[in-house]
């Protein structure tokens, strides 16, 4: 590391994305190959994949992907096929059977009060488990509840914080930001602001910019 500051990896990603959670892996590996592992921050920003999804409206994953794509059944599972079979190389155990796509802006309102508590990435790791592997419903407030209480949220905090707006203008500022950094989709990764790297990238790719990233001085914008 340049000796002025940590290496602060910023991420904007959706709870229902599974590039997300196969991009989080690679990181992780990536990390834990990293000689500075402990001296590098990640903050998991939010943005929504679809934030027209009208609230409250539950779908099919297959449902939404025939609709989206314009594909057939057969289409779509065998997509979702390749997606679990990428899971699958880094340990995750998708159920796209038992997904079902929601509006995310709530959920992502609990990963800014896990932040906020110091839990943001137990918090959405939580929520990408919950919704790929174990056909959680996201836009349920006590799933919500309970999910967040996982990791160590308190359960009426939560419920305090869904009944209202709170954390709403985090959710949306986490959008502009992307947005004006470039961001089309997500994963996106930005590291020190210097760096940005696009989509679920091989582990030697993150590898190789963090060593880039660490030796060039920057400024970590919170």
């Amino acid at each position: 590391m340049n000796g002025q500051q940590r290496l602060r990896i910023e991420v904007w990603s959706d709870v229902v994305c599974p590039w997300c959670y196969i991009g989080k892996r690679r990181l992780d590996k990536a990390l834990d190959q990293f000689g500075h592992a402990d001296e590098v921050e990640v903050v998991w920003r939010s943005f929504q994949l679809d934030p027209a999804h009208r609230e409250g409206a539950r779908e099919a994953v297959y449902d939404a992907l025939a609709r989206k794509t314009g594909g057939s059944p057969a289409q779509v599972r065998a997509m979702t096929g390749q997606l679990a079979q990428l899971g699958a190389a880094e340990g995750l155990a998708y159920d796209f059977d038992r997904a079902v796509l929601v509006n995310t802006f709530d959920a992502h309102r609990l990963n800014q009060l896990g932040r906020a508590h110091g839990l943001g990435t137990q918090t959405h790791e939580r929520l990408m488990r919950a919704h790929l592997t174990e056909g959680e419903i996201l836009d349920d407030t006590e799933t919500l509840v309970r999910l967040g209480n996982d990791v160590g949220i308190p359960a009426e905090e939560t419920r305090t914080v869904l009944a209202g707006d709170a954390y709403a203008a985090d959710v949306l500022q986490d959008t502009r930001q992307a947005q004006a950094l470039g961001a089309g989709g997500v994963p996106f990764f930005a590291l020190n602001r210097t760096y940005g790297l696009s989509g679920a990238q091989p582990v030697d790719t993150f590898l190789s910019a963090l060593h880039k990233a660490a030796a060039t001085p920057g400024t970590a914008t919170r």
